[in-house]
């Protein structure tokens, strides 16, 4: 089970795998050709450890958000299990329904029912439009409101109102009276996050999915909205998955990173030790291309050690996947997908560089 041990972990995700089918053209039909699948998400192991933030960071289309999803549980997997250590409320249903177990975890791959609804409350997500993400017809009291009222939660309108009022206050909407009555086009987008995040809170969430919470924010409060969820996650007991294309984001808040391309982690380790001493190509790509401040006043940027462009996701490069782009691609490298190799401590990469290292 890699480096974690099953005492440090929430929640983690193995041999997972996420296809969406394309629909067949009328000459595939007539020639009876089989259909093509995107593979969003093509074989990941994902670990995340108790009261810590995950980083998956990656280009546009790789498969981070999909993953994201699958987890908790917006977007059943193809293949692979996901395994979870629920509260105890959940454990006693899922101990009743004879969900299979291991070590500790609950399989909720393919739960239901009831199992389902209050895995819900447990599994939030945090979208990356603040705005999209949020009903235009209804008040920040009426977003906040439905899920205590769908779940059952709250004897009274009176009570479900303290509930909301508290959790505007836990996000820093103060005084929360003002707010209840808005919609969302009267708030800012760091405002509207924050709602976002509240929502996401409110039924007690203990794995928080954050898909790029900052990137449609102005700079000037993407800091606010970082150090609120940091406080979050200390005050609520919290564990995130971030999810980032944003390296230097995911320095600064993150305690592992896991490097995505095409549908597979290619370097995952402890934030310093991947940022310090990365070891895949891919990922030295992506730290070379993040911008640098120089002391008297320029930017420099290097050359970056990458070429071409991403391949589709409908017909990967046969081996390692990022091969075509690769500088130091070798013959092995388009036969054979690489193996993780450990390379610094709890630092892997899945690059055939480090064969002759192991």
């Amino acid at each position: 089970m890699s480096t974690y041990s099953y005492k440090d972990l929430i929640l983690f995700g193995e041999g997972l795998k996420v296809y969406f089918s394309l629909a067949r053209s009328l000459t595939e039909v007539l020639t009876f050709k089989k259909g093509r699948n995107v593979r969003a998400v093509d074989g990941v192991n994902i670990y995340l450890p108790r009261n810590k933030v995950t980083c998956l960071v990656g280009e546009s289309g790789c498969g981070k958000t999909t993953l994201g999803r699958s987890i908790i549980g917006l977007i059943r997997p193809t293949e692979g299990r996901i395994y979870y250590k629920p509260s105890k409320e959940l454990e006693e249903l899922m101990e009743k329904e004879g969900v299979p177990k291991r070590e500790g975890f609950y399989d909720i791959t393919d739960v239901s029912g009831k199992i389902y609804k209050l895995l819900r409350r447990e599994l939030q997500i945090v979208f990356q439009d603040p705005y999209g993400s949020l009903n235009p017809r209804m008040t920040v009291k009426e977003i906040l409101e439905e899920p205590l009222i769908i779940h059952g939660i709250g004897e009274s309108e009176d009570e479900r109102l303290e509930m909301v009022i508290k959790a505007l206050t836990d996000v820093k909407l103060t005084p929360p009276e003002e707010f209840l009555n808005l919609y969302p086009f009267q708030l800012s987008g760091g405002q509207r996050q924050r709602v976002n995040i509240a929502r996401a809170l409110i039924l007690g969430a203990k794995v928080v999915v954050a898909d790029e919470p900052v990137s449609m924010l102005d700079v000037s409060i993407r800091a606010e909205i970082l150090k609120l969820m940091l406080d979050l996650k200390e005050n609520r007991d919290l564990t995130y998955l971030f999810i980032t294309h944003d390296l230097a984001v995911a320095s600064i808040i993150c305690d592992y990173i896991n490097i995505m391309y095409l549908g597979k982690i290619v370097e995952r380790g402890p934030t310093d030790e991947v940022i310090k001493n990365p070891k895949h190509p891919y990922t030295q790509a992506l730290l070379v291309a993040v911008p640098q401040p120089d002391p008297k006043g320029r930017w420099v940027i290097k050359e970056v050690p990458i070429k071409g462009e991403v391949p589709s996701a409908i017909n990967i490069p046969p081996g390692c996947r990022f091969h075509p782009r690769c500088l130091y691609a070798m013959d092995i490298c388009q036969r054979e997908e690489p193996p993780e190799y450990l390379v610094g401590k709890d630092h892997y990469s899945a690059c055939w560089l480090h064969k002759e290292k192991k």
